[in-house]
């Protein structure tokens, strides 16, 4: 294994979990196991992952609704399904949902791992900018410590703003859905989480605008983008 990628993996049979994890693991991954969709998404936003790998069928949210509301904070991370499922429909929908790969059960231990090592090998060759996500223009960022480091010295943000400074760098120079957003980091859209999140944008645009080339742009109807511009 080249690198120690950080995989979420979501798989509600219970055996099949615990294979997949120690199979991983023994390859030199990290892996962080769930068994419903709700959970994986509380963990996906909580934390920082380079793959995931979703089942399909799952309680409390489907591995396609899972991968659909990932896809609305980060459109880039690579998402693998599995499932007992092979129609052409199904499939279809998992490709709509964001897959990047889609294995159906049963399969080999070697042939998810072939799939995981093509899937991250295209993603990084084709998202050479990603290697550089620790940087907002000419800001570091340690989102691990919650740190940005300012002309004036390092600055520590609070979880929120982590939470939220992390995300819009993750979806640089796209658009990150506000409802989304709020449910992945307040657990519920509605006004009065709105308008904390609204205080917490305001703070970051400060925080940045030692840096010309950086702006976090309000998309009316929409939510933010965080516009890194390249100097001329």
């Amino acid at each position: 294994m080249e690198k120690n990628w950080k995989i979420l993996l979501a798989e509600d049979d219970e055996n099949l979990g615990l294979l997949l994890n120690t199979y991983l693991r023994s390859k030199g991954l990290e892996v962080e196991l769930t068994r419903n969709g709700k959970r994986a998404f509380e963990k996906f936003t909580g934390g920082s992952y380079d793959l995931c790998i979703f089942d399909v069928m799952m309680p409390e949210m489907d591995g396609f609704t899972l991968a659909k509301e990932i896809r609305q904070i980060d459109k880039r991370i690579p998402i693998i399904f599995l499932t007992a499922k092979s129609m052409k429909e199904d499939k279809l929908t998992g490709f709509s949902a964001g897959a990047d790969d889609y294995l159906t059960k049963p399969f080999s231990m070697e042939e998810l791992l072939a799939r995981i090592n093509a899937v991250m090998r295209r993603i990084e060759a084709s998202s050479p900018q990603e290697q550089e996500k620790l940087s907002i223009g000419k800001i570091a960022y340690e989102p691990e410590l919650r740190l940005l480091q300012l002309e004036d010295g390092p600055k520590k943000l609070t979880t929120k703003e982590n939470q939220l400074l992390h995300l819009l760098v993750k979806n640089q120079n796209d658009i990150l859905d506000r409802q989304a957003t709020l449910r992945a980091i307040w657990g519920d859209d509605n006004y009065f989480n709105g308008r904390s999140m609204d205080v917490y944008i305001a703070k970051l645009r400060k925080l940045l605008r030692e840096d010309p080339n950086l702006e976090i742009m309000n998309v009316h109807g929409k939510g933010f983008k965080l516009i890194v511009k390249r100097e001329a």
